[in-house]
């Protein structure tokens, strides 16, 4: 039983880490962290062993599926399919910028 404990509480933090990073922290998307969080909590009284791997396979596929849209769609950007290139040029460009400190202006656009 404490393994599955283990395990559910990696798999519940990779995929509120995923959540995160992949749909966003704002205030108007709070409701995905909080479908997460309340699925985990409505769960957590099972006693059933193979409920309980269900679920944990469940979210840890989620989890999978989210990293791997994203990487996906970075992969399409990389390769220029079918996006628009000056995005992705923006985007390099400020990383490469913020990766010595600075920030790239902001561009006035009427």
């Amino acid at each position: 039983m404490s393994s599955e404990i283990m395990q559910a509480a990696k798999v519940y933090r990779q995929l509120l880490k995923a959540v995160k990073n992949h749909i966003g922290k704002e205030d108007y998307k709070m409701h995905f962290m909080e479908y997460v969080m309340q699925e985990f909590r409505k769960n957590s009284k099972l006693s059933d062993p193979s409920s309980i791997r269900q679920k944990i396979k469940l979210a840890h596929d989620y989890t999978f599926l989210l990293n791997s849209v994203h990487h996906h769609k970075d992969l399409l950007f990389s390769y220029n399919i079918a996006v628009d290139r000056s995005d992705e040029m923006k985007r390099i460009l400020g990383k490469s910028a913020a990766s010595v400190g600075l920030q790239l202006p902001e561009v006035f656009e009427p």
